[in-house]
C-alpha cells in the first residue's frame, strides 16, 4: 500500500514569487556570482545581534515608532545590538514601491481616494495578488536589501513590510533562523496586510487589534498586547510643568491648549486657531483666559498664514516641525488634534484631555471611539464647538477636564516600547543560536522548503 502524504498548498504569492526567484538564481549563477550569493546568505557571520527595522515614510508614525524601538534597544541593552532603520522599498526597488511616500501624500490630499484604496485592498485574496506581483518583480532587489545588513532580527513597523521579506527568508532557508517581529503602529483600526502568520511575534497596541490578528490566522502565542511604541522620552520622568513653561517662554499662569495636525499640519488647524483666538479672550475683563500653542509640522504655508493673523492679545506660539513634543505636551493642559495614533498615545501618557477634530478614513477612524468611549476626550469637526469646549474646560468645566485627564492616564501605556524590545530580546535568547553555525547551500530548487 502506498500512503500519500499531503503537502501544504502554496499561496499565490509563493507560486509567482518562486518562478521569478528561480529565474533570478539561474541568472546569478550564469553570471558567475555564486560566491557572492553565498556571502549574502552568511547572515550573522560577522555580528550576531544585528537588528533591521523596516519602515516607510508614509505618515510620520512609522519612522517615529522605528526610532522609538531603536532608542529603547540602546537604552536597555547598549551595544549588544546594532540597529539599522531602513526603507528597503525606497532604497532598493523601483516604481511604485520607491514612490510610496509621494503617492500616500497625494491620496491624503484626495482623502476619498485613500478611503477607496484602503478598503478595496483589505480582502486577503486581493492584497495577496498585488503583493505577489510586487514580489515577483522585485524579489532580487528586496533580497539584496535585506541581506546587506546581515540581520539576526527583522522588525517591521509598516503593513507592507511583512509578506515579501518573509518570502525571501523562506526561500533562503532562513525563516527558522532569523527572528521576525511585526510592531503594529495603528492604534485600533488597521489594514489586514499587517497580519502574517509566519512572524515570530506580532505586537498589538490594543486588544481590538489583537482580536483582528487572531481572526486573520495568528495564534495567541504569537501576539502580545503592550501598547504603541512611543519615544522613551515620553516614558521617563521629565521636569515640572512650571519649569517647562519657563524653558519654552510660555505664560506661567494661563492654561494652555496645544493645537496640531500631525507631521503634515493636516485638518482644520487654521479655522480652529482663529476660533480659539476669539473664544479665549474675555470681553468683560479684556484679558485672555488661556494661551495657544500651534504646531504646524511641515506645513510652512499654514505657519506663515497663522503668523500674519491678529491674535487679540492672547499669548500664541506658532511652531513648525517639532522633535521635542514631550516638552510641549508636558507644558500644556489639553490638546486638539486629528486622530493620529502616535499623537493620541503621547497625549495619553501626558494625561492630556483630547479633542479630536479629524481623522484619515481607514486606519484612523477607529481611534475616535477608542478615545471617546474610554472617557479620555471628545470628537467634533466644528472649530467653533472645539473652541467652546476648550473655553469651558478653562473656566466653568475644569472638573470635566480633570476627569478626562485621569482617564487618559489610565489608558496610557508608557512602557510599551520597553516591553516590546525586552520581549524581542528574550525571544532571541530562547530561540536562536549564532547563524554562522548553520551550513548554507546556494540552490535554485525549493523542493526542500516547507
Amino acid at each position: 500500500m502506498v500512503i500519500s502524504v499531503p503537502t501544504r498548498r502554496k499561496s499565490l504569492a509563493e507560486k509567482v514569487f518562486k518562478r521569478r526567484y528561480n529565474n533570478n538564481m539561474r541568472q546569478r549563477i550564469k553570471c558567475g556570482h555564486e560566491t557572492q550569493g553565498m556571502e549574502l546568505l552568511q547572515i550573522g557571520a560577522e555580528k550576531t545581534k544585528n537588528v533591521l527595522i523596516l519602515m516607510s515614510d508614509t505618515g510620520g508614525g512609522h519612522r517615529a515608532s522605528a526610532e522609538a524601538i531603536r532608542d529603547a534597544f540602546l537604552m536597555e541593552f547598549g551595544d549588544q545590538y546594532k540597529i539599522f532603520i531602513k526603507d528597503v522599498w525606497k532604497e532598493y526597488t523601483g516604481w511604485p514601491l520607491n514612490d510610496m511616500e509621494r503617492s500616500y501624500k497625494f491620496m491624503l490630499r484626495h482623502v476619498q481616494l485613500w478611503n477607496v484604496a484602503f478598503h478595496s485592498t483589505s480582502p486577503k485574496w486581493i492584497h495577496t495578488i498585488y503583493l505577489a506581483a510586487i514580489a515577483a518583480y522585485y524579489a532580487k532587489e528586496v533580497e539584496a536589501g535585506l541581506m546587506e545588513y546581515k540581520p539576526d532580527i527583522i522588525i517591521s513597523v509598516h503593513p507592507l513590510m511583512q509578506h515579501i521579506p518573509l518570502l525571501v527568508l523562506q526561500w533562503q532557508g532562513l525563516l527558522k533562523k532569523v527572528i521576525f517581529a511585526t510592531v503594529i503602529t495603528d492604534l485600533n483600526t488597521c489594514h489586514r496586510t499587517w497580519f502574517n502568520p509566519r512572524v515570530n511575534r506580532c505586537y498589538c497596541p490594543s486588544q481590538e487589534v489583537a482580536k483582528r490578528a487572531l481572526l486573520d490566522g495568528l495564534k495567541e502565542s504569537q501576539t502580545r498586547v503592550f501598547g504603541l511604541p512611543i519615544r522613551p522620552s515620553f516614558a521617563r520622568a521629565i521636569i515640572s510643568k512650571d519649569q517647562l513653561r519657563e524653558e519654552l517662554e510660555m505664560d506661567p499662569n494661563l492654561p494652555a491648549v496645544l493645537l496640531m495636525g500631525g507631521g503634515e499640519g493636516m485638518g482644520p488647524v487654521k479655522e480652529t486657531a482663529m476660533a480659539l483666538g476669539e473664544s479665549l479672550f474675555d470681553e468683560k475683563t479684556k484679558k485672555p483666559i488661556g494661551q495657544i500653542i500651534i504646531i504646524c509640522g511641515r506645513n510652512k504655508s499654514l505657519a506663515s498664514t497663522l503668523q500674519s493673523l491678529e491674535w487679540n492679545n492672547i499669548p500664541v506660539k506658532i511652531r513648525g516641525f517639532e522633535t521635542q513634543m514631550e516638552k510641549w505636551m508636558g507644558a500644556c493642559d489639553c490638546i486638539i488634534t486629528k486622530a493620529g495614533p502616535g499623537t493620541i498615545a503621547e497625549a495619553l501618557i501626558r494625561g492630556l484631555p483630547i479633542i479630536l477634530n479629524d481623522y484619515i478614513p481607514g486606519q484612523e477612524k477607529g481611534n475616535v471611539p477608542y478615545v471617546v468611549n474610554n472617557g479620555a476626550g471628545v470628537f467634533t469637526r466644528s472649530p467653533k464647538e472645539t473652541a467652546k469646549i476648550v473655553t469651558e474646560w478653562f473656566t466653568t468645566k475644569s472638573d470635566e477636564m480633570k476627569r478626562m485627564s485621569e482617564n487618559a492616564l489610565k489608558l496610557a501605556q508608557p512602557e510599551a516600547v520597553f516591553n516590546i524590545v525586552k520581549d524581542i530580546h528574550e525571544l532571541g535568547q530562547q530561540c536562536r543560536k549564532p547563524l554562522v553555525t548553520f551550513p548554507y547551500k546556494l540552490t535554485t530548487s525549493f523542493t526542500t522548503i516547507v
